[in-house]
């Protein structure tokens, strides 16, 4: 926006200065009955003086001109570079979101999530055992919390105990990921269901 003021700018500063040339310009129309024919020595002396100050003014004009011209070509070429820049961020965002679909289990977790859980840890057998708490009572394995977790769909708050609960949050993938269409999701989970029926059927022919 500044660079394209600047063109304006310059812009207008040349129309000024293309004004001032001809105001400076005499006057040599056709005589007036009445008036007084000025001589051919008074016209030499005013064009001696004026041609200095229209050359000014049009060597003026023609440097914010040129100006202009380049700050115009900057400008083309500015907005070249931004609209291509824009395409390859959309570009790189589709690819990320697209990177984001889930199992039907990874989502169901997710969505969950969305409504508050902690991750805690428990004695068991005297081991420390890992576990996923949700406020809505949904199961979540720590597997599942993990394989979110590690694509940073989720994270926890480190800085409380485990033994008090960490609160585990939803981020801003997380929740692109719960955007997208369900037919990631459905294509995901029938191609994980139908690849043991194969296996069982391919079974059953040998």
């Amino acid at each position: 926006m500044e660079l394209l003021a600047s063109v304006v700018s310059a812009s207008s500063l040349a129309g000024n200065d293309i004004a001032n040339a001809l105001f400076a310009n005499p006057y040599e129309g056709a005589q007036f009955s009445g008036y007084v024919a000025d001589d051919e020595a008074v016209r030499t002396a005013r064009h001696a003086e004026a041609i200095p100050r229209m050359t000014g003014h049009l060597d003026d004009a023609a440097h914010q001109l040129d100006l202009s011209a380049t700050g115009c070509h900057y400008l083309a070429y500015g907005i070249t570079e931004d609209l291509a820049s824009m395409q390859d961020h959309t570009a790189a965002s589709a690819q990320q979101t697209t990177g984001l679909a889930l199992t039907a289990v990874q989502y169901d977790a997710l969505k969950s999530l969305l409504g508050g859980g902690r991750l805690y840890e428990s004695s068991q057998r005297g081991l420390g055992v890992t576990r996923v708490a949700t406020d809505d009572g949904t199961r979540v394995s720590i597997a599942t919390y993990r394989a979110l977790a590690k694509r940073g769909l989720v994270t926890a708050d480190n800085t409380t105990s485990l033994y008090h609960g960490q609160k585990i949050t939803v981020t801003e993938d997380g929740h692109r990921a719960l955007s997208q269409p369900r037919t990631h999701r459905a294509a995901l989970t029938t191609a994980a269901a139908t690849a043991p029926n194969a296996a069982v059927a391919q079974g059953a022919r040998r």
